[in-house]
């Protein structure tokens, strides 16, 4: 089960939405209103949509009769109640798009709670991706990397704790046993030259995979 929520960020940082025609979308906040226009109809609707207008909010309630509009001024953030209820769906997958080209303040706030469910949810992996870049949060072990000829560079950074005992096989520049540090920018665009492994021991990861 895939499962696609998409934010209402700039237009031209969604990736192709068709990439993922068996996929559940959400639509968040001004999100619906895009799915809409790229003619998804969204299995679900979350947030205070106080970034739609009045004809648009009308169309969404015209969607979803039972619609329950969150508070404006609440603990979460639309992105987090979104993340919720994709979890209602069982999802092996979930993906997060439109949080990166708008306010900055949102991207982080989205890159943050998408951690946060990393961890909550381990079984489940979580994707940010826009049109050129696909982010993604790794724990401790070891992980296949496969060549995907839509992201050539990858790099690599701490996130909340430093790596340790970080190796990559099979990448352009290898590495074994070391450490990544926060605010270490040593480990960024790499590329693969055949199926490669990611492993370290301890730390939270995150790896960017981007065109070029």
């Amino acid at each position: 089960m895939k499962v696609v929520l998409v934010a209402g960020g700039p237009a031209d940082e969604l990736p192709n939405l068709a990439s993922w025609p068996d996929a559940a979308f959400i639509g968040v906040d001004a999100g619906t209103v895009r799915l809409l226009d790229e003619d998804i109809k969204p299995d679900a609707a979350v947030g205070d949509f106080d970034s739609v207008s009045d004809a648009e909010f009308k169309k969404i309630e015209e969607l979803f009769p039972n619609l329950v509009r969150a508070a404006s001024e609440k603990d979460e953030t639309d992105t987090e109640l979104a993340l919720e209820k994709a979890m209602s769906y069982q999802p092996e997958i979930v993906i997060i798009t439109g949080v990166t080209g708008g306010r900055l303040d949102h991207y982080m706030s989205a890159l943050h709670a998408i951690y946060s469910y990393q961890k909550k949810y381990a079984e489940t992996r979580f994707f940010l991706i826009n049109h050129k870049n696909r982010i993604r949060f790794l724990s401790p072990g070891h992980h296949t990397v496969r060549h995907d000829e839509r992201y050539r560079f990858i790099s690599f950074y701490s996130f909340a704790e430093e790596v340790k005992g970080l190796t990559l096989k099979s990448f352009k520049y290898e590495v074994e046993n070391e450490s990544v540090p926060f605010g270490s920018t040593r480990f960024i665009s790499n590329e693969l030259t055949d199926e490669g492994t990611v492993s370290f021991t301890a730390g939270s990861c995150v790896m960017i995979e981007s065109a070029d």
